[in-house]
């Protein structure tokens, strides 16, 4: 592990394996940190073999325990304000990637770390994972984004009781309350069983996916009628695509379709 580089990069197929390489400090979120994922999220944009992301942390404690407290030490509040737009500016890129971004919760996923997990399109979570945004307890309120996301993902009563209360939910849990969308079985890797659970994802139509995922974002900001529009204009960017008639192909000659992502 790198300081100057903490995320390590993997490639199963298809699909990119982001780790945050900082197991010693519970894989907090550095200057660092945010700066590679910044990076990767920028540069897999256009990386035509990547067509899905996994988000995890280094070995089975911890997914990420959020922002790295030794760092913040001695932090004037113009620094921590500093620090915060740099999640917003780093992490961005990640949540609006056109490629679908799955977070392996590994572990523990608390405060900023929850945030990471949270802008992700999916989360898969370790029978053993809790989640949990501890901030009002220590003063502060979820900076990264937790006020926002949350309510989105479970409704505004359950993000209300977490960011209140700091209750931490653990992984079946989380599942009940639509927070993640599966729980690896257990003994099993929660990479291992990411990566199978994106199968579809990584064999299908990339265009159709960045469209859907572009429509989907869309409508948080919109009315009903603007998002229909909007809709239509994501629609036409499958319609005019080599996949949507490799699919239709395929249907016809009865066999699984080859996307190239054109």
């Amino acid at each position: 592990m790198s300081e100057d580089f903490p995320v390590r990069v993997d490639q199963r197929g298809a699909v990119a394996i982001w780790t945050i390489d900082r197991e010693e400090r519970r894989n907090s979120l550095s200057r660092g940190t945010l700066l590679a994922l910044g990076k990767l999220s920028r540069e897999a944009a256009s990386n035509d073999s990547i067509r899905a992301i996994v988000v995890t942390g280094a070995g089975t404690k911890a997914f990420c325990a959020g922002a790295d407290l030794k760092e913040r030490q001695g932090m004037s509040e113009n620094d921590v304000r500093r620090q915060i737009e740099l999640y917003r500016s780093e992490l961005r890129p990640l949540e609006a990637s056109p490629k679908p971004v799955v977070a392996a919760i590994n572990g523990v996923a608390l405060g900023g770390g929850f945030e990471l997990a949270i802008l992700c399109d999916l989360r898969v979570a370790a029978p053993h994972a809790e989640l949990a945004l501890p901030e009002t307890g220590l003063g502060i309120i979820p900076g990264a984004g937790g006020t926002q996301r949350l309510p989105r993902i479970v409704g505004e009563a359950r993000a209300k009781e977490m960011i209140l209360t700091g209750r931490r939910l653990n992984a079946a849990e989380a599942l009940a309350w639509g927070l993640v969308n599966r729980v690896s079985p257990a003994g099993v890797d929660v990479v291992d069983d990411t990566i199978a659970f994106l199968e579809p994802i990584a064999s299908g139509a990339p265009i159709a996916q960045a469209a859907a995922l572009e429509a989907i974002d869309r409508s948080f900001d919109v009315s009903l009628a603007h998002g229909l529009e909007l809709e239509k204009v994501s629609y036409d960017k499958t319609l005019v695509s080599e996949d949507r008639r490799e699919a239709l192909a395929a249907f016809a000659e009865k066999r699984k379709p080859r996307f190239t992502g054109r």
